[in-house]
This record gives C-alpha cells, structure tokens and sequence, in this order.
C-alpha cells in the first residue's frame, strides 16, 4: 500500500506533508505548478523539449509565476488530490507517487 498523508500544512507557498511512513516532505507551490501532470502541461513541456518528454521532469518547464498560490486542494479518492492554483489552473491530478518524488526532505 502507498504510504498515506497524515497532515497537510501551507506556509509561505510551501506546502509540507507529512507521511505516514517517513519524514515531512515540502513543495515548493511553484515547483507543485511546473510539475503539473495533466495532458496539457505535459503536451507543453514535450514541446518546449523538442519532443522529448522526460520522466524525471527534466529539461524546459513551464513557464509559471513565482509567486502562484494554492487556492484549494482537494482529495481524489485515496490516491490523488486535484489542486487550483491561482492561475487558475485545476486539471492536474496529483498521485501519492507523484507527490513523493516531487517532495524534498527537510
């Protein structure tokens, strides 16, 4: 089973969750946006790659401001949460998975 969040925490647009099997992991909310996994995002990124879509999220991102905020975020099921930033981008789902290899140890 996908370790499970046990506590969410937004401090200047730094969201940090805690897991239920480790350490708190902290997301920079900028980084959160760049990373966005929905179609349209990932098709931009593959562009700005020349074609390439990297795993690691490596290479152009998108173009987002620093200073973009979470506005809402919501559970999808037991496996995602959908958040709206205040760009008013909501169509990206955030796996658990995802979500762990976005985070950064203190």
């Amino acid at each position: 089973m996908t370790s499970q969040p046990v506590k969410l925490a937004l401090n200047n647009n730094v969201l940090t969750i805690e897991w239920s099997d480790g350490p708190p992991l902290h997301y920079n909310v900028a980084d959160l946006r760049r990373n966005c996994p929905c179609a349209t995002c990932r098709t931009t990124r593959t562009q700005r790659r020349g074609g390439q879509e990297s795993e690691e999220g490596e290479g152009p991102s998108l173009a987002v401001d620093p200073a973009v905020a979470i506005r809402a975020m919501a559970p999808v099921g037991n496996y995602a949460y959908k958040i709206l930033f205040s760009d008013g981008h909501d169509t990206g789902i955030y796996t658990l998975d995802w979500l762990r290899e976005l985070g950064k140890p203190s």
